[in-house]
């Protein structure tokens, strides 16, 4: 709870001002109802005794209390509207920033379902704690403290009675919030937190579900999901029914030893009716408040619980942030260097890379090869700063990556990935993600140099058409060429290709490769091989193997190594391919 009360008002200061009036004006809107029992108590007394003349007052300061409670309050409730809508949307924002520049890592290991639903629980989940700690608990103690005071001033016995029901019911609920209700609240949302992870990983995937027939499949693994998250959470709505009933029964308790004090003193001849009309009229105001006191401290233990996934997100470093003094990359040619680089994944003992030198000239066309694991995409993805490395430096026209700003590093290097991703935008908008403020002849322009403006032309909306979650109304072909124009657009010196056309059939393939061909001139390209087919007529090939590069010249050098590993990848993928011929043909 401190943690997430601590990030609560660090956010409260950013609208301090705001905050201190919305408090004071509902703590003075109850104030006004503390003062209410003593004059209903003096109009009984003036009833009882007859005298008219003290019973209009009495009346016009109960009815100007009431007043100046109505508008009070209306201000107070008026004003955390746009207190909490302004705190939620900071919240959220931020959350958002910051899950945006969390490591790659980071992202393959979380479900982005999960990551939704912290932040969008915790957001609803200030709104309550707000609620609670300005306008209910703030107001539940002003009531409490001020009703003790009065009553101990007109009768101490009767003070006392309230005062120690009050610490008792006070105590008794925090306990019960802290110690048992919320234990099981923050397990039943840890179970919440993954159910949705696996919805929103079973309807991502409804391609795949469909494919295979495995309806039934993912319904059983919800289901045993929903028999956790059920027993999980019917645990915490038990606890909180107990806790609720315990509470009600010490009311009554306080209830009727507050009653029963009051007309043991009027036997005694120590209070008078008007006294007692008090003391009733006071407690039921009291009690309202104690009873939601209670309810006020499982609400704030529940938002506190619904809060803690979201500062979770706040606390978790970036894990690649910019330096104090980074300033924007200048990239006018291009150059890769990798100078003495040691390289090892968070969590292994042993480095990929041992001082791994390699220099890309600014304009060559490189390709890298090797087996699954070999470094090849840890290569790429190191020249784009998605990882820091552990020894030596990765500069880009002599720039250690380090000392630029991420965000202008990346614009100047366009990446065109095997599985081409697209926002369930328009195709508009997503050729124009890689240079937002392109005007519409630009991005057909670049959909043409990725021979993709003519399949557009034929789609009923052309480029307004939305692509669907991922790109899914598109092929696979299709959506390469729009990741080609995407690159096309951004014009920028770097360009890393992670082959593209390995699961195309041959009418794309041949389009594509006509465009990259295109992409590639007067920019430094490399491009991850998958198969080496595509590498022939590149420069140079660099070979990794376990991190090394161990192997490098252009296609043909490589392949008069007869026992070099470029020849074997390319002796075994050549007789994959005449085999495959060889079927074909049969």
């Amino acid at each position: 709870m401190p943690t997430v009360l601590r990030f609560t008002f660090a956010h409260w200061a950013k609208q301090k001002l705001r905050a201190w009036s919305i408090a004071l004006s509902i703590c003075g809107a109850t104030v006004t109802e503390i003062f209410v029992p003593v004059f209903a108590g003096r109009i009984v007394d003036a009833l009882a005794a007859g005298t008219r003349a003290a019973v209009l007052p009495a009346f016009a300061a109960m009815a100007a209390l009431g007043l100046a409670m109505v508008v009070l309050r209306h201000f107070a409730w008026m004003g955390v509207i746009s207190f909490t809508l302004r705190l939620m949307a900071d919240v959220a924002a931020d959350a958002f920033h910051r899950v945006q520049r969390f490591s790659t890592d980071w992202h393959a290991n979380t479900f982005a379902g999960s990551t939704v639903r912290k932040i969008t629980r915790g957001m609803w989940a200030l709104d309550l704690l707000n609620d609670t700690l300005l306008l209910a608990l703030g107001p539940s103690v002003v009531v409490l403290a001020g009703t003790i005071v009065l009553l101990t001033l007109n009768a101490p016995l009767l003070g006392a009675v309230m005062g120690v029901g009050a610490v008792l019911y006070t105590a008794l609920t925090v306990t019960l919030a802290t110690q048992w209700l919320a234990p099981a609240a923050s397990l039943s949302n840890a179970w919440d937190t993954r159910l949705s992870g696996a919805l929103a990983d079973a309807i991502s995937s409804n391609a795949v579900v469909k494919s295979f027939g495995g309806e039934d499949r993912e319904e059983d693994t919800l289901g045993r999901l929903l028999a956790k998250w059920k027993t999980r959470t019917r645990r915490t709505w038990v606890r909180g029914t107990w806790s609720g009933s315990s509470q009600i029964a010490l009311l009554w308790v306080v209830r009727t030893s507050l009653v029963g004090a009051a007309i043991w003193l009027w036997f005694q001849g120590k209070a008078s009716p008007g006294d007692v009309a008090y003391v009733l009229t006071s407690y039921f105001i009291v009690h309202g408040y104690l009873r939601d006191i209670g309810q006020h401290v499982n609400h704030l233990q529940r938002s506190v619980n619904e809060m803690e996934e979201l500062v979770e997100i706040h606390a978790h470093p970036l894990g690649i942030e910019d330096a104090p003094n980074a300033k924007p990359a200048c990239i006018p040619d291009g150059e890769v260097r990798f100078d003495e680089v040691t390289f090892r994944y968070g969590g292994h003992t042993t480095p990929l890379y041992r001082n791994l030198t390699v220099t890309i000239p600014a304009g060559q066309r490189v390709g890298l090869v090797g087996h699954s694991g070999s470094g090849k995409t840890t290569f790429v993805k190191l020249i784009q700063r998605l990882y820091d490395v552990t020894g030596g430096r990765v500069l880009v026209d002599g720039q250690d990556v380090r000392e630029a700003t991420q965000q202008s590093l990346r614009a100047q290097i366009a990446m065109v990935q095997q599985e081409p991703i697209l926002f369930h935008r328009s195709l508009t908008d997503n050729i124009a993600y890689a240079r937002p403020d392109a005007t519409q002849a630009e991005i057909e322009h670049a959909a043409r140099l990725a021979n993709a403006h003519e399949f557009i032309s034929r789609l009923p909306r052309g480029y307004a058409t939305l692509v669907g979650e991922r790109g899914v109304k598109l092929s696979g072909g299709e959506r390469q060429r729009v990741a080609l124009a995407r690159a096309f657009l951004a014009d920028a010196p770097i360009l890393i290709l992670d082959e593209a056309t390995s699961s195309l059939d041959s009418d794309s393939e041949a389009l594509i490769q006509e465009a990259i061909g295109r992409l590639m001139k007067g920019r430094t390209a490399i491009i991850i091989a998958h198969r080496l087919s595509t590498v022939r007529a590149l420069d140079r090939i660099l070979v990794f193997d376990k991190g090394a590069v161990i192997e490098d010249g252009d296609h043909a050098g490589l392949l008069a190594n007869p026992r070099g590993m470029y020849r074997r990848l390319f002796d075994r993928q050549s007789g994959a391919a005449r085999m495959e011929e060889i079927l074909i043909g049969e």
